[in-house]
């Protein structure tokens, strides 16, 4: 069978001009005050200006899904970024929270259709949690630049 040519939509982290939210868990303050410096650094070197990012703090992961599906519901963001650690307890409450806070911030950017770039940890202790931290940040960043770029391609 011959192959068609088709137009491939490229990846594109331009972050200039773009609008970010960032939703923030306090609880594991020192692991989330890494995320965020992963995050907003990256945000800088891709080109964002400082005034088109948002940045408010819940509690805990729970409340992230929350604050992030009313972030995306007022328009004013292309993308979200969702940043927290969970870390390994000696209680079922780990996967609650782990289980609970990802689905809830996968069904805010499908019911809003934000990209919400996930960057909440799941880790077993506080050093896996310090070893990601940044470069979790970072990725995330990235990813929500892209996100909100691919979408604006494929909406257009």
């Amino acid at each position: 069978m011959a192959r068609k040519e088709y137009r491939e939509l490229e990846a594109n982290i331009t972050a200039a001009g773009l609008r970010f939210g960032i939703a923030l868990s306090r609880f594991n303050e020192e692991i989330g005050d890494g995320l965020l410096s992963g995050a907003t650094d990256e945000l800088a070197k891709l080109g964002a200006a400082a005034d088109d990012v948002t940045l408010v703090s819940v509690p805990g992961a729970l409340e992230l899904p929350l604050v992030l599906q009313t972030m995306a519901k007022r328009g004013k963001y292309d993308a979200l970024i969702a940043l927290g650690c969970v870390i390994r307890g000696e209680t079922y409450h780990f996967e609650v929270v782990s289980n609970e806070s990802s689905r809830g911030i996968t069904e805010a950017q499908l019911f809003t259709g934000v990209p919400i770039a996930n960057a909440v940890l799941t880790v077993e202790n506080d050093d896996q949690a310090r070893v990601r931290m940044v470069q979790k940040g970072r990725e995330a960043a990235q990813c929500a630049v892209e996100m909100a770029r691919l979408l604006k391609a494929v909406r257009s």
